[in-house]
Formats: C-alpha cells, sequence, structure tokens
C-alpha cells in the first residue's frame, strides 16, 4: 500500500471537517476554504450587479393594456431582495456556487408580450403559475430524468455554449463588441467598438483588465479575479474623476462616487400578482401559451446553466451527475415563482456564477456572501453600482476561455450524431443570445440524426417528448397564427 505522501489526491480520504460551517458547506470535501468562498462570492456579485439597474430598465419601459408603468424604485428594490433571497436559499438548500436573480430574456417576455395584453399582476401571476409548474415537475423527478436523458457529449456541449455565451455577454457589455446600427446598412450584426475602432477609455480599462486578468489567473495568483475587479475599479475611478467622458459611455453603471451611499428599499410591489386573472384577459389557450413560454424557457436555461457552472466548478461526477440536483431544481423553480410574486420577474440561475467560480468557489457559502450583498444593495445601492461593466466583464471572458479549454476534449467528435448537435449547440446559444435555443437546436438536431442513421431506438423516449416541445417553442408563432393568436 503506498504511503499518504505517494497516494493520488483522488484516491486519498476526504479532509476530515474542521467545523461546524465546514461540515454544513463540505468546503473540505470539495478543497475549498472560507476565504476563497468569500472571494468567489465577491466576484460573482460584482460581475451580476448590473441587474439591479437593467431589470428595472426593462420591465420599467413597458406598459400593461390599462397603460400602467412600474415604479423604477420599487422595481429597484424588488430586483435586489428576490436575487438576494433566492441566492441564499440555494447556497443553504443546494450547496453550490450558483447565483440567482431575474432571468434576461424571460422579463422581455413578460414586458414586452404579457404585460400589454394584461395587467401587471395578471403578467406576474403567469410567472408565478410556471414557476409552480417548474417545482411539481421537480418533485414529480421529471427534470432530473430529462436532465438524465441528454447525452453526455450534448451536456459538454451546452457548457462549451455558456462559455462561449458568457464570453459574448462579456464583450458587448464591455463596449468591445457593439451592434451595428440599422442605418449602417450591414448585414454584419456585430462589429469592433465603434465603427470598426475601440475608442474611449472605458474600452482601454476592459482591455487592461482582461489581460491583468489573463495574467493572473495563468500565473496562478489567489484571487486573480477578485484582484483584477479591484484594480480597474480604482483605474476607472480615476479616469472617471479626471477626463472628460461623455454620459453614458460607461454604460449602466458609472464609476463615480456617490452623493450619498444609503437609499430607501421601496417594497410596494411585493405581493402584488393575480394568479389567474391573465386568462380571463387572454383566454385559456393564450394564456396557457405564455405560462409554457416563460415555462420552457425557465427549464432549460436554468439546467444549462447549472451544468456549465457544475462542469467549470468539477463538482460533476464522472457520469455528468451534479450533486443534490434535486433541490438545485427545486430552488430554481421556488425562484421563477418568487420573482413573479415580487413582480421583478422569474429568477434564475446567472451564467456569471462562473466569475466566482473562476476565483475558486465550490460551495454554497459563496452563495450567502453574494446574496448578503444584494440584500446590503437593498440600502447601499449606489454604493454597489460603482463597479463599471468594463472592471467586471474581463472575469467572464476569461472564465468562458477556461469553460471550454476544460471541456471541449470529451466530445465526441468522431460520432457525427453527437459532433453535429454539439456544434448546433455551441454556436447557436452565443449567435441568437440564449441557452434555451441552444439547447433546442441540439437536441432536434440529435433526433433528427439518430433516426436518419437507423439509430433512433437510442434516443431516450423522454428526450423526445422534450423534442417535441422544443419544436412547439420553435413553430410557436406560426402555431398562434393558425389558431387565431396571433
Amino acid at each position: 500500500m503506498p504511503s499518504p505522501a505517494t497516494t493520488p489526491v483522488d484516491q486519498q480520504p476526504p479532509a476530515r471537517p474542521a467545523n461546524g460551517l465546514d461540515r454544513f458547506f463540505k468546503l473540505s470535501e470539495r478543497g475549498t476554504g472560507v476565504s476563497r468562498e468569500i472571494r468567489g462570492g465577491l466576484a460573482t456579485f460584482f460581475a451580476m450587479a448590473y441587474i439591479v439597474v437593467l431589470n428595472p430598465i426593462i420591465l420599467g419601459s413597458g406598459t400593461d393594456k390599462f397603460g400602467h408603468q412600474l415604479d423604477a424604485g420599487q422595481l429597484v428594490t424588488a430586483t435586489a431582495l428576490i436575487a438576494g433571497l433566492t441566492t441564499i436559499l440555494m447556497g443553504l438548500i443546494g450547496n453550490v456556487p450558483i447565483a440567482l436573480a431575474a432571468g434576461l430574456g424571460i422579463n422581455a417576455v413578460v414586458s414586452l408580450q404579457l404585460a400589454p395584453v394584461m395587467s401587471w399582476p395578471d403578467a406576474m401571476g403567469m410567472v408565478v403559475l410556471a414557476g409552480l409548474v417548474l417545482m411539481i415537475l421537480v418533485a414529480s423527478g421529471l427534470r432530473q430524468r430529462v436532465l438524465d436523458a441528454i447525452p453526455n457529449g450534448l451536456r459538454r456541449s451546452i457548457a462549451i455554449g455558456i462559455g462561449l455565451f458568457i464570453t459574448l455577454i462579456g464583450l458587448v457589455d464591455a463596449g468591445f463588441v457593439t451592434r451595428n446600427p440599422d442605418d449602417a446598412h450591414t448585414t454584419v450584426p456585430l462589429g469592433l467598438g465603434v465603427g470598426g475602432r475601440l475608442e474611449g477609455w472605458p474600452v482601454l480599462v476592459f482591455v487592461l483588465g482582461l489581460a491583468l486578468t489573463f495574467v493572473l489567473v495563468i500565473r496562478r495568483t489567489k484571487g486573480a479575479i477578485l484582484l483584477s475587479i479591484a484594480a480597474m475599479t480604482v483605474l476607472a475611478l480615476i479616469i472617471n474623476a479626471v477626463a472628460d467622458i461623455p454620459k453614458g459611455a460607461w454604460g449602466l453603471t458609472a464609476p463615480e462616487l456617490p452623493d450619498s451611499v444609503v437609499s430607501t428599499p421601496d417594497f410596494g410591489l411585493i405581493g402584488e400578482v393575480s394568479l389567474f386573472g391573465g386568462f380571463s384577459e387572454v383566454g385559456v389557450l393564450t394564456g396557457s401559451l405564455f405560462v409554457f413560454t416563460v415555462l420552457l424557457s425557465g427549464f432549460f436555461d436554468a439546467m444549462g446553466t447549472i451544468i456549465g457552472v457544475s462542469e467549470e466548478a468539477k463538482l460533476t461526477s464522472k457520469d455528468g451527475q451534479v450533486p443534490r440536483m434535486g433541490r438545485i431544481l427545486m430552488v430554481d423553480g421556488a425562484a421563477v415563482a418568487a420573482g413573479g410574486f415580487g413582480s421583478a420577474s422569474a429568477n434564475t440561475c446567472f451564467v456569471e456564477s462562473t466569475a466566482g467560480v473562476g476565483e475558486g468557489a465550490r460551495t454554497g457559502l459563496a452563495n450567502i456572501v453574494t446574496g448578503g450583498l444584494f440584500l446590503l444593495a437593498l440600502v447601499f445601492t449606489p454604493l454597489a453600482l460603482i463597479v463599471p461593466s468594463q472592471a467586471a466583464t474581463p472575469a467572464l471572458v476569461v472564465v468562458g476561455f477556461l469553460i471550454m479549454m476544460a471541456n471541449i476534449r470529451s466530445i465526441e467528435w468522431d460520432d457525427p450524431t453527437i459532433a453535429a448537435p454539439a456544434f448546433l449547440t455551441m454556436i447557436a446559444m452565443p449567435f441568437t443570445y440564449s441557452i434555451t435555443n441552444g439547447i433546442g437546436l441540439g437536441v432536434l438536431a440529435f433526433i433528427l440524426l439518430r433516426a436518419a442513421t437507423g439509430k433512433f431506438r437510442t434516443v431516450p423516449w423522454l428526450l423526445n417528448v422534450v423534442g417535441l416541445c422544443f419544436l412547439v417553442y420553435f413553430l410557436l408563432s406560426p402555431i398562434e397564427q393558425a389558431l387565431g393568436l396571433g
């Protein structure tokens, strides 16, 4: 028998927990510590703090059937409160470093599709119903079985697609990549900087931050991502104070020391929901389609994020299983319902959690830190928003690279029925700006190619059901027109 000094790490018994905190969160078992979890929680918060500003803008821009708009101050409170509570809940119950907040995409559906044909309480009621259905699916074991039915190669491609997706998010949020305006009369949707050139101090902060983050990560510097965010925030504060920078050049959050660090939360939107009022406004069929849209998006967005973050955190088993998956999915379903109850739109798992994982987070203790900061943001919102996106987004690009590097070699590239769906999954996520779309195209391509090569019987029956749901999802517009609902 080899001595402990020569025994491989993966064959050595897990370290004995040092205390109750260690035992509860399995810190030693997962090879982490309190300081790493705190750094990871901080990194995740700074990477996703923008949602406190962005979600109120998206929801506040919509008007319901009766001409009502949601109050911006109340939306800030609702966004931070529900994000904080659901993130802490995920940490305590799921014990994974996956933070939650109002889901981008779903909030646009609520604001631009649901609210215009019903009242805001009715629209939020639809979100609550979708969350309750998700919880029922988890309790029945169906959601777990759907995850188990996805082939390992597709799971890996989902993780890679999320890596590419968060990379694009980072580049766009930093202003390194921008949308070409319609009046440019070009078929190219995105371009470098402004007019093909990098201009302005904010982009320089991002470029320097990206270089610094890569150097620190490759040199295995402890606290690499957090150090980079802190350094670039200080640099951005200095630049913004001495340079003449146009208003809005930094994006949603500008590096400015606020006049006051304290704000007063307004809880007026909490509980303003009507569970079934929307059906009386639009009918049972249309209402059911609305719930289905929110449900499917929440179902697979969260599933893809959980797979990607867990893979990056090395929490998955050899067969790709995630520990406590049932609990994680139940909290996610509850978060969707909680988001509707708080009028913050559906809350779901955030891919920006990979910033914390890149900093070393491996347990739910990081979530306690992230969630606690969201709750502090209820009162200290001005202080929480001094970190510009250009200081935080380099972490997303670097982590995107790390996710791809860790998973790309594990895909069966010599099997076209896996390789082609994996390819579609990977490219569809960043190109369509949707995790759900990427998973849907991958699943449909897998079923089609297995059928075309005489291997249809190897496709799990539940995956065929999922494929049918995605077919309805992608063809929802013509279906609505055929039923006279368009």
